[in-house]
């Protein structure tokens, strides 16, 4: 059975991710993932390379600055990257025995329709909470952490998309929520 965990910014998916590590859940890490993908698969680093140019890998290490300029240059450079790194996460994913996975873009990425979820988790919290929790794990101001969340795909439609929704508001549960989840079929 597959499970994918998703939710916006400082919603707390890894949070809820490390409490499911505790009761022995093993959830593959799609950030993680792409990074590790971007610098040890050869196949990846060859696409990128064509894609960005060969100053994007000096001796096999990925040039954080180099790709950074690309993406940030047009939407379509941001586009032509996530069509080659997004497939790859997505074949890791499926040849790993990993039973869950977490993405904070899985509608975005297309994961969701690459791979055939058993059921979707969107973890929410009231967008307050999301901007405290942004503001002080990232130590910046109320306006940014606003923007990053807007930039994003709206909670709502994320739970709407969602076949199971935990609120992590801070006040409700989480233990109590998770043994619900792990007990609905």
């Amino acid at each position: 059975m597959r499970t994918a965990i998703t939710g916006g910014i400082g919603s707390g998916k890894s949070h809820v991710c490390r409490l499911l590590a505790q009761r022995g859940i093993r959830v593959y890490d799609c950030d993680a993932a792409a990074k590790r993908l971007m610098r040890d698969d050869a196949q990846l680093r060859q696409q990128l390379t064509e894609l960005v140019g060969p100053r994007v890998y000096i001796n096999k290490v990925l040039q954080k600055l180099v790709l950074a300029q690309f993406l940030l240059a047009s939407e379509a450079n941001k586009q032509a990257v996530n069509a080659v790194v997004h497939p790859a996460v997505a074949r890791d994913f499926l040849e790993s025995d990993y039973p869950w996975l977490e993405s904070a873009i899985l509608f975005e990425s297309g994961f969701d329709q690459r791979i055939r979820f058993n059921r979707i988790v969107c973890v929410t919290a009231p967008t307050e909470v999301r901007v405290e929790r942004i503001m002080k794990r990232d130590n910046i101001s109320r306006e940014k952490a606003l923007e990053w969340i807007g930039c994003q795909m709206s909670q709502d439609e994320m739970v709407r998309r969602s076949n199971f929704v935990i609120n992590n508001d801070g006040l409700t549960d989480l233990d109590d929520q998770i043994e619900l989840l792990l007990n609905h079929k």
